[in-house]
């Protein structure tokens, strides 16, 4: 199924089970959907199955939005305590669109906990309590695991077995009855013949050629900005600490900022892939940790710092592909219905000499050194491979036989997920344009949305009232033209420039035709200063 498959039948209000094999497109039709929605008032729930996958989409975790936090399987107590959660009741009532990332990571019994809360709560029988439901992720990556101690310092990691721990055989998977949209365009790999080896891993079908093809890719990497790939957490902190050690001069450091409720700043730092404390030099290896909105750079871009800008301070990385970007600080949000609850602000680089298998999912990377000789839970070494774009850009330390097999559960049910999706394109694909529009235009109307025309004459109407007094942005902006108009890259390069030689506030509401308000609150959010 094409990407426009799936987003005409996800406008239709449907749940949806969104998958397909790494870079198939899976984030990029979501971030379509959400901005449809969007554009006709309607707030989804973005949420995910981690805390970093959380991060990548500035929303919350399945277990925060639903008020279930640690707990997998809930009594009637916990039902009653999260029903009378004030907050949680209110955001719940509110969602007409729940999206669910990382699907494969979420355990069986926490969506079925997650789904009788959305019954409970909005006093409906229907699955998720009515609400259209949106899993996205793909099974064959990291699956749903329980801690039973450590050992070693390593953390154990076992099945729930014999209950099937996989979201898909839950109860909750089952009353929903998800259409499957399975992605089968690739925009990661660019490579057709290591594109068919990771289809093969994927099917539990890899021939001896393929092997051969794996072994022959045993070499040094041919260039410095490569990073490492490893199962283990163990040494990863530690590689990067001493690589950077070893080049010259004092590391330049850069320090987290923050905003909002104290226990969720904690759970942003805990997941961000940028540390509270980056510390950098030139020469350090790096790699991004976010998604560019211009697209300068996506997580897992790679590069070498070799400059500090004179201006800002900021590093400037040379990537693998000889592009120059000065790395300014992100931001990084827990949202609520699209309401900050809590940000943090760094820049979006860490060392990458180094990083674990885990905390690369999400990312594309041009090379790494991947060392699967250890792997030891089932889809690890797919995920480490499909990282990379390339079978030019992948450089194995080793492999046993683990790392090439696939969860045996997941590639059965895989092949009905693909049958499932072929029957719903051909059934959708059978629909003319006006029904599909006809479908379109009543769930948005049955979720309280409104057409985009509506929509533009409300902003247009809109009206704000400081001090009691009301008038709309329109009205304001013909007196002052930059009134609410957003601040852009090159804008907040600038102001430091200014706010650094000395410009008073003054000077740089003339430059920038702002009032002394918005100068000294966009100032405050770039330094982290008291501006007065």
């Amino acid at each position: 199924m094409t990407q426009d498959e799936a987003l005409r039948i996800l406008k239709t209000g449907a749940n949806v089970f969104l998958t397909g094999e790494p870079g198939s497109g899976k984030t990029h039709t979501i971030n379509q959907y959400t901005s449809y929605l969007h554009a006709h008032g309607i707030e989804p729930a973005i949420t995910a199955s981690t805390g970093i996958a959380a991060t990548h989409i500035n929303g919350m975790t399945i277990h925060s939005w639903s008020g279930i936090g640690v707990k997998s399987t809930l009594t009637d107590y916990d039902l009653d305590a999260i029903s009378q959660k004030e907050k949680v009741v209110r955001r719940i009532r509110a969602t007409k669109v729940l999206i669910i990332d990382e699907i494969s990571m979420l355990s069986a019994d926490t969506l079925d906990s997650v789904e009788m809360v959305c019954r409970i709560i909005r006093n409906s029988p229907e699955p998720f309590g009515g609400l259209q439901v949106i899993f996205v992720g793909d099974f064959f990556q990291l699956p749903p695991v329980v801690k039973t101690g450590f050992s070693g310092g390593d953390m154990r990691l076992e099945y729930d077995e014999p209950t099937s721990p996989f979201a898909f055989r839950s109860g909750a998977w089952k009353r929903t009855s998800p259409l499957v949209c399975y992605l089968h365009e690739q925009h990661r790999q660019e490579d057709g013949d290591f594109l068919q080896l990771l289809s093969a891993v994927r099917r539990n079908n890899v021939t001896p050629a393929m092997r051969a093809t794996l072994t022959k890719r045993a070499v040094r990497p041919t260039s410095k900005v490569v990073t490492t790939l490893y199962p283990h957490n163990a040494n990863v902190d530690s590689i990067n600490v001493q690589e950077l050690s070893r080049l010259g001069g004092d590391p330049k450091k850069f320090y987290m900022q923050s905003k909002g409720a104290p226990p969720l700043i904690e759970a942003l730092k805990r997941n961000c892939l940028s540390p509270e404390l980056l510390e950098l030099k030139i020469g350090a290896r790096v790699l991004f940790t976010k998604n560019d909105l211009d697209g300068e750079y996506v997580n897992g871009t790679m590069g070498e710092v070799v400059e500090f800008s004179r201006m800002s301070t900021y590093p400037v990385v040379k990537t693998t592909a000889g592009k120059r970007i000065e790395a300014v600080p992100e931001d990084w949000s827990v949202k609520d219905n699209n309401k900050p609850l809590a940000e943090i602000t760094q820049v979006p680089l860490r060392l990458a000499w180094a990083i674990t298998v885990h905390k690369s999912q999400g990312m594309s990377l041009d090379a790494a050194v991947i060392d699967l000789s250890r792997a030891f839970e089932y889809g690890q070494g797919y995920v480490a491979l499909s990282r990379v774009r390339t079978l030019e850009g992948l450089y194995l330390q080793g492999f046993n036989e683990r790392a090439l097999e696939v969860h045996p559960e997941v590639l059965d049910v895989d092949n009905l997920f693909r049958e499932n999706s072929d029957a719903t394109a051909e059934a959708f694909g059978r629909m003319s344009l006006t029904e599909l529009q006809k479908l379109h235009t009543n769930f948005i109307k049955a979720s309280g949305g409104k057409s985009p025309s509506e929509m533009t004459a409300a902003a247009a109407t809109k009206v704000v009232t400081p001090n009691g007094k009301k008038f709309s942005v329109e009205a304001l902006r013909e007196k002052h033209a930059n009134a609410y108009k957003p601040w852009t890259k090159e804008d907040d390069a600038q102001l430091l420039d200014m706010y650094q030689e000395g410009a008073k506030v003054a000077a740089m509401m003339e430059a920038f035709g702002r009032k002394r308000g918005a100068i000294t609150s966009r100032l405050e959010k770039l330094t982290g200063d008291e501006i007065t």
